[in-house]
């Protein structure tokens, strides 16, 4: 039993625009619009089935950052904003020390936990105030802050910027 109530209460105080009465549950409120990201795997907040999906006013609503950074992929540096990658994790209840990143056309890369804590990873949602599209990058877009860290700056990073993103599964 206190293996399942502390999650939900550690949810409650780092996401308290979680309904208590979901949390009571054990499941994040529904979305209402379009979903745009389903988390599947090891998880203990679903809210459709064994599933955490999440719409774009619910991924907003956690903890919204603005990136200000380049990209290997864009010729000039752009602010980026969407919620900290860990803490839409986090919404969900993840419990697991890696997760893996699908995108639309089935892409996948592995992420270890550990790197999402060790930097503001976002979960790109928009650039210069305007929502990604799918032709650039959308809808969501695993941004890490290139130009705070050089380090960054590596084939192994690279991979793990997925686009795209529809989907996450922690084993």
């Amino acid at each position: 039993m206190c293996q399942r109530v502390l999650p939900l209460l550690l949810a409650l105080v780092s996401f308290p625009w979680l309904p208590l009465s979901a949390v009571a549950e054990g499941t994040l409120p529904s979305p209402s619009g379009e979903v745009l990201l389903t988390i599947s795997g090891n998880i203990v907040l679903p809210n459709v089935d064994d599933q955490a999906r999440f719409d774009r006013e619910m991924l907003m609503a956690i903890a919204p950052t603005e990136v200000h950074t380049g990209t290997p992929w864009h010729s000039d540096s752009a602010h980026y904003e969407g919620p900290l990658f860990r803490e839409v994790l986090a919404a969900a209840g993840v419990r697991s020390d890696r997760i893996r990143v699908r995108a639309l056309n089935d892409y996948e890369a592995e992420i270890p936990l550990a790197e999402l804590h060790d930097y503001d990873v976002i979960l790109a949602m928009s650039r210069n105030g305007t929502p990604l599209q799918i032709r650039e990058f959308g809808p969501l877009f695993v941004l890490y802050p290139f130009d705070d860290h050089p380090e960054l700056h590596n084939e192994s990073v690279r991979f793990r910027s997925v686009w795209h993103v529809v989907h996450i599964h922690a084993p």
